[in-house]
């Protein structure tokens, strides 16, 4: 918990209990869950904790760059508390989402720079299909 402490305060953010506990949620797994999940995961043990405080300290997480914010094509909004440069692979069956790291997407940049002279400055890449588990339950 002293690792979250020290990164919230590199940050120049107030530590609170409800902050450490949500990025703390976010930062403990490779899942993306969405503000609701965050809650629901948190309620037995904060109570008196808001969804209002749930979203409001992932925006704040959000604006820190702590936490990636993804548009998954859902209702709502994932998050993400790895921000390294990464993909995302979504499963259309059962909707999870699944961290993609690989040098290949980053080689792309260069080439596509070169061939449109686009100067560009973040990427954000998703590919959409089904899951190796949903794979093996339909076959």
């Amino acid at each position: 918990m002293n690792d979250l402490t020290n990164i919230l305060k590199s940050k120049k953010l107030k530590v609170t209990p409800q902050r450490l506990a949500i990025y703390g949620t976010l930062h403990n797994t490779n899942k993306h869950p969405n503000a609701e999940s965050i809650y629901n995961i948190l309620q037995p043990t904060y109570p008196t904790m808001s969804l209002a405080t749930v979203y409001k300290t992932l925006d704040t997480l959000k604006k820190s760059n702590l936490v990636l914010e993804l548009n998954v094509g859902e209702d709502s909004f994932r998050y993400d508390a790895n921000t390294s440069d990464h993909a995302h692979l979504v499963c259309q069956s059962c909707h999870e989402v699944f961290d993609f790291h690989s040098q290949l997407l980053n080689n792309l940049i260069p080439m596509i720079q070169e061939e449109t002279d686009f100067d560009i400055l973040s990427k954000n890449t998703f590919f959409y299909g089904i899951c190796t588990e949903c794979q093996s339950k339909t076959q």
